[in-house]
């Protein structure tokens, strides 16, 4: 309960902060749930469109990010109703009501068709990055890492530990691999899992919006009804220094064994 308590006051604070002086719309529900795999540019992409006028974002969701696996398989009307409480819950403590709220906790991927149906004006952004890129970045990070200790702002432990996504024959199989093959496994978890859901649904390339910011961000506004330009300045604040760094940055046995584990998804998305 206390951590709870916590978690609600900093989210608040956050969102508060980013909120000040926006512009509001009476009864405004239209959110926009900005999902991908953990270091596919969830972060850049939902800090661009909180970026356009009357929009806030909500950033990670600890309470949101800590409910997700026990919700996992639950019936859709208790995962919904959940989702709602908590979201309607931090933007009224964050005074976010009547701003376009972007959420961008990573594992709402996996309960997504659930947020959509709780906030039926809502709609999704996925973000697809190359796996081979995102295998790079969390390596980096080392969120998988045998020796790895600590635990993320959802009380969530780090580690080589099979987590809620990982398929349940599987899970003896998940502490034995390279790190690598656990990012990669990863990847190919969350992106899957946001590809099962097509309704209200909108998907963005990585690649694309650092290469061609003018025009993803012409395409995303027309989808979601937002400001082109307001967006398009956003977008072109990123950089494309890492695209493509799987090449210099993974040794040839990291490249196979990301291959082994997600290369079937890699080659349906052109990546490979």
């Amino acid at each position: 309960m206390a951590w709870s308590a916590g978690a609600y006051g900093v989210t608040a604070v956050r969102i508060a902060r980013r909120g000040r002086g926006a512009r509001r719309r009476a009864g405004e529900e239209r959110l926009t749930f900005v999902v991908g795999a953990p270091r596919s540019g969830t972060t850049f992409t939902a800090g661009s469109l909180a970026a356009q006028p009357g929009w806030v974002d909500l950033g990670e969701v600890p309470l949101l990010k800590a409910a997700i696996p026990e919700l996992v398989g639950r019936p859709a009307a208790e995962q919904s109703g959940r989702v709602r409480r908590i979201i309607q819950r931090v933007r009224t403590l964050g005074l976010a009501r009547g701003l376009r709220g972007v959420e961008q906790t990573p594992e709402t991927a996996f309960v997504l068709a659930a947020a959509l149906q709780a906030f039926p004006q809502a709609q999704a952004v996925h973000v697809v990055r190359d796996g081979r890129d995102v295998v790079c970045s969390l390596l980096e990070r080392g969120w998988f890492r045998a020796d790895r200790g600590g635990f993320d702002d959802a009380r969530g432990a780090y580690g080589p530990h099979p987590r809620f996504w990982v398929e349940p024959e599987r899970t003896d199989e998940f502490s034995r691999v390279s790190e690598a093959r656990r990012a990669a496994w990863a990847w190919r978890r969350y992106v899957s899992a946001v590809r099962g859901v097509r309704e209200r649904v909108v998907d963005l390339r990585y690649e694309a919006l650092v290469t061609q910011p003018d025009t993803e961000a012409q395409r995303l506004s027309a989808s979601l009804g937002g400001d082109a330009d307001a967006l398009a300045a956003a977008f072109g604040r990123a950089h494309d220094t890492s695209l493509g760094r799987w090449r210099t940055d993974l040794t040839s046995e990291q490249v196979r064994d990301v291959v082994d584990e997600a290369g079937e998804l890699l080659a349906e998305l052109g990546y490979a």
